[in-house]
C-alpha cells in the first residue's frame, strides 16, 4: 500500500516538474540576436567560467538545478527497495541524460533557443548527484521502516499480490534482496525433429 502512494506522488511530481521544465526551456525567447549553438563539451563551461564566479557558479548552478529532481523522482515513481545501488544510479542518470538530450533537440526548432551540449553535461550531472545525495539513504531508511514493521514487512514496494514473505529472502551484499533459488524441477526433454530434405 505504501508502494502505491510512493508510485502515485512519483509520477505526480514527475509530472508536474517535467511539465516547468518544457515552460521553462521550450518557450520562445524575444531576443535581438542568438548564439552559434555550441557542440563542443566544456566550452561554454569555459566561457561561462571567463565571465568571473558569481556570473559563473549562477550559469553553472542553473544547469545543474533544472533536472537535479529527476535523480529523485525516477526512483521515486518507480518505487522499488529492492535495486542495487549502481544499477539504479545508472538507470537514472541515463534517463535524465535522454531528456536533457530531448530538450535540446526540441530547442532547434523554438525561436530563440539554441543547442548546448554542456547544457546536456551539466543536467546529467545534477541528476547524478541529487540521486547520489538523496535516494540511496532513503531507500535505507524505507527498508529499515519495512523491516521493523509487524509481521517483519515484506522487503520492497513490488512485493504485491503473490509476494513471498520476508523470511523466503535473504540479503545480498549492498543490502538489495533477492529471492532465494528454489529447486525448480527436472529440465523439460524436446524430442529432436529431423530436418526435412
Amino acid at each position: 500500500m505504501a508502494a502505491i502512494r510512493y508510485r502515485v506522488a512519483g509520477l505526480a511530481l514527475l509530472f508536474v516538474h517535467l511539465l516547468l521544465v518544457g515552460w521553462l526551456t521550450l518557450r520562445p525567447l524575444d531576443v535581438m540576436w542568438v548564439t552559434a549553438a555550441n557542440l563542443e563539451p566544456l566550452a561554454g563551461i569555459k566561457a561561462d567560467l571567463a565571465l568571473g564566479p558569481a556570473e559563473a557558479a549562477r550559469r553553472i548552478g542553473e544547469g545543474l538545478v533544472l533536472l537535479a529532481p529527476l535523480g529523485v523522482l525516477l526512483p521515486l515513481a518507480d518505487a522499488r527497495l529492492d535495486v542495487a545501488r549502481w544499477a539504479s544510479l545508472l538507470r537514472t542518470v541515463a534517463a535524465g541524460a535522454l531528456v536533457s538530450l530531448g530538450i535540446e533537440l526540441l530547442q532547434t526548432a523554438v525561436p530563440g533557443r539554441v543547442v548546448d551540449v554542456d547544457a546536456v553535461l551539466l543536467n546529467t550531472a545534477g541528476v547524478a548527484l541529487a540521486h547520489v545525495a538523496v535516494v540511496p539513504a532513503w531507500r535505507a531508511r524505507l527498508r529499515r521502516r519495512l523491516d521493523a514493521a509487524p509481521g517483519g514487512g515484506v522487503a520492497g514496494p513490488r512485493a504485491g499480490a503473490g509476494a513471498e514473505p520476508a523470511s523466503g529472502r535473504r540479503r545480498r551484499r549492498g543490502g538489495a534482496l533477492r529471492r532465494e533459488d528454489a529447486p525448480q524441477g527436472a529440465t523439460p526433454r524436446i524430442p529432436r525433429v529431423g530436418i526435412a530434405p
